[in-house]
């Protein structure tokens, strides 16, 4: 499997922003977007299933959107009132089977918030 990263760049506070994947292989089980500041661990901000079914993390919900189209294997984030703390290098993430813990990582995208 093989993650294609999109989007990213330099917005302003309250601004907004967008990430694409696109995934290649077969229709994943799950679709997701991480992040990682220098220094911290790895957090999960928003995942979505084959199914649709979505999950945030706190600091993303109301004001980011995940959403995935199976018929293109892609998953876009749309981030909106961003602020200063959600300046990150943000990557996609697919879980293939659902029962597997195999997971495949796409390149990183750098996303700042500053003014």
């Amino acid at each position: 499997v093989q993650l294609q990263a999109s989007g990213g760049g330099s917005v302003q506070p309250g601004g907004s922003l967008g990430l694409s994947c696109v995934a290649s292989g077969s229709i994943p089980y799950l679709m997701g977007w991480y992040r990682q500041v220098p220094g911290k661990q790895r957090e999960m901000v928003a995942t979505v299933t084959s199914g649709g079914t979505t999950d945030y993390a706190a600091s993303a919900e109301g004001r980011f959107t995940v959403s995935r189209d199976n018929s293109k294997n892609t998953i876009d984030l749309q981030m909106g009132s961003l602020k200063p703390e959600d300046t990150a290098v943000y990557f996609c993430r697919v879980r293939p089977l659902k029962w597997s813990p195999q997971d495949y990582w796409g390149q990183g995208t750098l996303v700042t918030v500053s003014s």
